[in-house]
């Protein structure tokens, strides 16, 4: 079992990757390993550490729950630091471990950060933003928390559907960080077994060795601190927008209390919308869209608003015909007062659609909501990003192109659409740099 994070170290201009398999006790314990031709762009071939392994699950450590290292950084004082998730006596627990040269290694005296109220900490990631908001002293290497995000009264999270297992990189270049992560599963295994695959992986056994390449996770999402200072916000990158093509716009139409309004044009089951500035008098909602509809809406998967006093609750309703397949409603409340602010939604399917509703009454800003679906996902991020709801959708009839989308509004007040503009997306190009199968050099069979 391999995993891990690649890194660089610049004043020794040597390039390593650190990883985690299992040793002969089925342990899991932490490895290294280097490029075996620095000058290959690509780094196909790479050479395992004398030295390994370089970290092992002692003193308290679970030996079955420790992987997942983050990407090393240096402090003050050079020394390199790097995270391991783990859980230690049923807490999830971040273990900081520093070195001087990437090879021996030593654990701090404490974690971290840890809690007693959730169990192994998957894929930690640490990096200069805050959203278990606190402040970390690189001299002393102590991170003191704020507000933890089981405290927090928003509930604090990347997403608050099926998003798994992040991991963030750099874009030095754009000097933008970005996200991504694993859509798990979690519907029935007969359910799996009709449907030939599971989870977004693909099982590959090379010389002997087996392990899952991750060929879909979620589309790839831009990160960063909020307008309130107080949570993070995403938004998908902008290359996305290259894989649009045709495009449905839909300017002042008015939604009245118990409407539906198809929007044609576009595949549905691939597509991109963005609905903007949608106006209302008095509560309203639920109002929202209706992607991977059939057409005569028996089967639908809701995405919508629902107006609570000052707090907008933004809903994915998961809905299919199909037996054995889970069908979950999740939640989230966006921080928005609608007498003031725009309410917006952005999704993503594979065919791109994005709508907002303003304020109330005198909007001055513009949240917009956007919603990515990709056949059997949909993306969904509300308040420019500050709530966001990853959702496995396995629709029976609403498929290809039988999959339609509408807007809607189940509220009694009539809704005004400013902007509504969808687009049907293209399928992404991926390109071969190297005929070469990638592998381990020196690899135990």
């Amino acid at each position: 079992m391999v995993a891990g994070r690649f890194n660089h170290n610049p004043s020794g201009g040597e390039t390593c990757h650190s990883i985690h398999r299992k040793d002969t006790e089925n342990h899991e314990v932490q490895n290294l390993a280097v490029p075996k031709n620095l000058s290959d762009p690509l780094l196909i071939e790479w050479v395992k550490s004398a030295h390994n392994p370089i970290m092992t699950p002692v003193n308290g450590i679970d030996p079955f729950f420790y992987r997942d290292p983050t990407t090393a950084w240096q402090g003050p004082n050079k020394r390199w630091r790097v995270i391991v998730g783990s859980q230690t006596d049923g807490h999830g627990t971040a273990i900081l471990y520093t070195s001087e040269d990437f090879v021996n290694w030593t654990r701090s005296e404490s974690p971290l950060h840890s809690s007693n109220r959730t169990g192994m900490w998957e894929c930690p990631d640490f990096y200069p933003d805050h959203y278990v908001i606190g402040h970390y002293d690189p001299k002393t290497d102590i991170y003191v928390v704020n507000t933890d995000f089981m405290d927090s009264a928003l509930q604090l999270r990347y997403d608050y559907g099926k998003f798994y297992a992040s991991k963030t990189f750099l874009d030095s270049g754009k000097k933008r960080r970005v996200l991504w992560a694993w859509i798990e599963e979690t519907d029935s295994e007969s359910d799996d077994i009709e449907k030939g695959w599971s989870g977004l992986r693909y099982k590959h056994n090379m010389r002997g060795f087996c392990f899952f390449l991750f060929l879909f996770k979620s589309f790839p999402r831009t990160v960063s601190i909020g307008k309130s200072g107080e949570q993070l916000a995403q938004w998908p990158i902008k290359e996305i927008e290259k894989l649009r093509s045709e495009e449905v716009n839909i300017h002042d139409k008015e939604l009245k209390g118990g409407s539906v309004l198809e929007v044609v044009g576009i595949t549905g089951s691939q597509a991109e919308w963005s609905q903007n500035q949608a106006s209302v008098e008095g509560l309203l909602g639920p109002f929202g869209l209706l992607v991977l509809a059939s057409k005569d809406l028996t089967e639908q998967t809701a995405i919508f608003f629902r107006i609570f006093r000052s707090h907008s609750k933004y809903v994915v309703l998961m809905s299919s015909l199909r037996d054995e397949v889970e069908k979950t409603t999740y939640g989230a409340f966006v921080d928005v007062d609608p007498s003031s602010e725009t309410v917006s939604l952005r999704s993503l399917t594979s065919a791109l659609t994005n709508m907002s509703a303003s304020g109330l009454r005198k909007p001055s800003g513009c949240q917009r909501p956007k919603l990515q679906i990709d056949h059997s996902i949909v993306e969904s991020f509300g308040g420019e990003g500050v709530a966001c709801i990853t959702a496995r959708v396995y629709p029976k009839l609403a498929t290809d192109k039988e999959a339609h989308l509408y807007a809607f509004n189940n509220g009694t007040q009539s809704v005004k659409i400013s902007k509504l503009s969808a687009w049907s997306m293209k399928e992404a190009q991926f390109f071969q740099y190297r005929k070469e199968e990638s592998h381990f050099s020196n690899y135990d069979e």
